[in-house]
C-alpha cells in the first residue's frame, strides 16, 4: 500500500512549485500569480502596523541608552531637566503670573470698575436711566452714587477693587439703624452687575431712595470719631 501523499500548505507551495518546474522562468511566473492570492495579502502589513513600528521604533531610539554613541549618565537627565525648569522660567518671564482679579473671593461684584464719576453726575446718571425705565442702569448707577457720595463725605474708603458688600459692611458701621438697608442695596447690586438678573422697578426705587437718605443724614458720633 502506497504512502499517502502529504499535502503541501498554501504558505510552502511557492517554494515547492519552484522546485519541481524546470524552467526558472515559468516557475517565476507561477510564483508571482500564487503570491497574488489573498491568502498572501492578509499577512502584509498595513498602514497602521508601519506606523506603529516607526513610533516605536523612535520611542526605543529615545530609551537607548546609547545616544550618539555616547554612553548614557545622569549628565544628560541633568541636561534635560535644566531644559524643562528653563522653559517653564521663559514662560513665567512671557506671560507672567495670573493676575489678581482670578484670586478675588468671587460673591461681589467690583462698586466702581472703571467709572470715576462724581455722586452728582451719577445721580444726574441715575435720573436719565430712571426716565427711560432702564432699572438695571439705576441699580447699578444708584447704588454707585451712594458709594461715592459716602467716599466724598470721607465717611468710607472706596480704593479700587471694593465691591458692593464690602462697601455696605462699612457704610453700617456709620449708619448702623441702616445696615439691613445697606446690605439690601448690595445684594441688589451684585443681582444685577455680578449675576445679571433683571431689576424690578421697586427695588431699584429702594436703591435711590436710600442713596437720597443716607446723603441727608449724618453719621453715628463714633463713626465721626473714627475720621477725625
Amino acid at each position: 500500500m502506497a504512502a499517502a501523499a502529504v499535502r503541501p500548505s498554501r504558505m510552502t507551495t511557492v517554494p515547492a512549485l519552484a522546485a519541481l518546474l524546470t524552467g526558472s522562468d515559468e516557475a517565476r511566473e507561477r510564483a508571482e500569480r500564487e503570491l497574488q492570492k489573498p491568502i498572501y495579502a492578509e499577512t502584509e502589513p498595513t498602514l497602521f502596523d508601519r506606523v506603529a513600528q516607526t513610533i516605536g521604533d523612535a520611542i526605543s531610539s529615545l530609551l537607548n541608552p546609547q545616544i550618539g554613541g555616547a554612553q548614557w549618565s545622569t549628565i544628560w537627565t541633568v541636561i534635560i531637566v535644566g531644559l524643562i525648569v528653563a522653559g517653564v522660567v521663559v514662560a513665567l518671564v512671557i506671560w507672567g503670573l495670573p493676575r489678581g482679579e482670578h484670586r478675588r473671593a468671587p460673591g461681589s461684584a467690583d462698586v466702581f470698575a472703571d467709572d470715576g464719576r462724581s455722586a452728582r453726575d451719577l445721580r444726574q446718571a441715575t435720573r436719565a436711566a430712571m426716565e427711560r425705565s432702564d432699572w438695571d442702569e439705576v441699580v447699578i448707577l444708584g447704588f454707585r452714587a451712594l458709594a461715592r457720595g459716602l467716599e466724598e463725605r470721607g465717611i468710607v474708603t472706596a480704593p479700587p477693587g471694593t465691591t458692593a458688600r464690602t462697601l455696605a459692611a462699612r457704610a453700617a458701621t456709620a449708619f448702623s439703624d441702616r445696615s439691613e438697608d445697606l446690605r439690601a442695596a448690595a445684594a441688589t447690586f451684585d443681582d444685577v452687575r455680578y449675576l445679571r438678573r433683571a431689576a424690578q422697578q421697586d427695588v431699584a426705587l429702594q436703591v435711590v431712595a436710600l442713596d437720597e437718605s443716607i446723603a441727608r443724614t449724618r453719621p453715628s458720633a463714633t463713626a465721626e470719631a473714627m475720621f477725625v
